[in-house]
């Protein structure tokens, strides 16, 4: 016969892998081992009335067909899903932004930009599941480290709404030696539209007459990016 003891130490471990009970399987197993949906679930925490958290980890996944479009979805849209409120959507908001954030940090920051490829794993994390564009500026010291970075607008890219002013006050009152610009592609696809070339070659001629060249633009898609370096030629 099974000792008591053995038989409650079993019972124990029977009750912590239980899918149910995401919280004892990952103090387990580890979080790594942990299926989305119990990771939601974590995330979800206690759920709504009437609705339980593993309930609405299920009906997250439902809704978004992939990490990545959960991750693009704002608060709003986030509370629209049954069983989420404004503390699970706020919740779930600032659990993907981490993500992101400790995706960008995993490349040490003050590692000098060298060409596009690094531009993009360190902004592409940040950029490539937004559904807006987002106009960003990176400001270069002599040594191409990245000293600090500018969040310019958002919208539709337009060489006759972004002022040169806009882009290169900071740089100027940060002394930088040269500047990056950076853009994503909700799309997917980092193909240069007429208007990023417009956009580089106006900003490029705006860089020359500061003495703060302006080094790539550098567009964002999923998975990919596509560099206007040569549209700066000149």
């Amino acid at each position: 016969m099974e000792a008591p003891r053995e038989a409650c130490d079993r019972a124990r471990m029977r009750t912590s892998l239980d899918p149910e009970r995401p919280r004892e399987r990952l103090r387990h197993v580890g979080a790594h081992n942990l299926s989305i949906c119990e990771l939601l679930t974590l995330v979800v925490g206690s759920g709504m009335a009437g609705v339980t958290a593993s309930a609405v980890a299920r009906r997250l996944q439902d809704r978004f067909e992939s990490l990545a479009s959960l991750a693009a979805a704002d608060v709003a849209t986030l509370e629209r899903v049954a069983g989420v409120g404004p503390a699970i959507a706020s919740r779930l908001a600032a659990a993907l932004e981490l993500g992101r954030r400790s995706a960008v940090q995993a490349e040490p920051l003050e590692r000098p930009i060298r060409g596009p490829q690094d531009v993009y794993r360190r902004m592409g994390p940040r950029l490539r599941d937004v559904t807006q564009e987002e106009f960003h500026a990176l400001l270069l010291n002599t040594r191409h480290r990245v000293v600090r970075e500018v969040f310019v607008t958002r919208g539709i890219l337009d060489a006759s709404l972004i002022h040169p002013r806009e882009v290169f006050r900071i740089a100027v009152s940060e002394g930088a030696a040269g500047i990056i610009l950076v853009h994503n592609h909700p799309s997917g696809d980092p193909a240069p539209s007429p208007e990023d070339r417009a956009v580089t070659r106006q900003l490029g001629e705006a860089g020359r007459a500061l003495g703060i060249p302006v080094l790539d633009h550098v567009v964002i898609g999923r998975g990919s990016y596509a560099s206007l370096a040569t549209e700066l030629v000149g």
